[in-house]
């Protein structure tokens, strides 16, 4: 996508509808226009227009939608000059031009256990996922191990909560490395605090790679893994260390 032109590939044209600021260094884009064709847990190319000429790839968090619905989770990188942009500059009207998607991420039709593993913005595609698999007649049972290294950095505790409580097949488990907050404030933090989400009894503590791995062998599961190149390959190492078979891992 770096330097991609548009007379290069097919776009479609969605328009910003909603910027919701949840954190310092992370937003979640809505926005809706032309129907885009992917699959969940895949992603899209990105070009915005604070720089046309840079393009990214971000995961939906929503399955399709034919009313041309997207949902982007963007958290602003160090030197990621394009990622902060999108999180502290983006208004309401703004027009995104979106390109093709790739990726084989996703659920295999028969499987009964999926384990899913998400790291930070990692999340996305596996909630559009797990938003894909209620259409399903019989969803597998689903185990989402979400991380991040302190509290706050769970930034969607409030949906997952709400998504935990609705769905009998799903299973949150919330990991942290550290169990307490660090002391410097995140203003966007504060005015989100409140809404109904997982508390410190909820959390259990240590990365996810050491967490997903001290269940055991996932041997007759489906395992699925996203998030930053660190935490997936570690977290992979652990699983494939701790008996679960490598052919069963899909990292995205």
């Amino acid at each position: 996508m770096h330097g991609v032109k548009e007379q290069e590939l097919d776009l479609w044209t969605a328009t910003v509808v909603q910027h919701h600021r949840l954190r310092e260094d992370l937003a979640v884009v809505r926005l809706e226009g032309e129907f885009v064709p992917f699959a969940a847990g895949q992603s899209v190319g990105v070009i915005v227009p604070q720089n046309p000429n840079v393009g990214r790839r971000y995961s939906p968090a929503l399955p399709p939608s034919l009313d041309g619905k997207l949902e982007f989770h963007v958290r602003a990188v160090p030197a990621g000059w394009l990622s902060r942009a999108i999180v502290t500059d983006t208004v309401v009207g703004d027009e995104w031009q979106i390109a093709p998607a790739s990726g084989r991420l996703a659920v295999d039709r028969d499987a009964r256990e999926v384990i899913m593993v998400a790291g930070g913005t990692g999340l996305a595609p596996l909630r559009a996922i797990i938003l894909d698999l209620t259409r399903r007649p019989n969803p597998p049972q689903v185990f989402l191990f979400v991380g991040g290294r302190h509290p706050r950095d769970l930034y969607a505790s409030d949906m997952l909560w709400l998504l935990d409580e609705q769905l009998d097949w799903l299973t949150v488990i919330p990991v942290v490395e550290e169990i307490h907050d660090p002391a410097w404030p995140d203003e966007w933090y504060e005015r989100v605090r409140g809404a109904p989400a997982y508390g410190d009894d909820h959390f259990i503590q240590g990365t996810l790679a050491e967490v997903v791995s001290s269940y055991g062998a996932y041997v007759d599961h489906q395992v699925l893994v996203v998030g930053s190149p660190g935490m997936v390959r570690s977290t992979v190492r652990a699983l494939v260390d701790s008996g679960t078979p490598a052919g069963s891992i899909q990292v995205g």
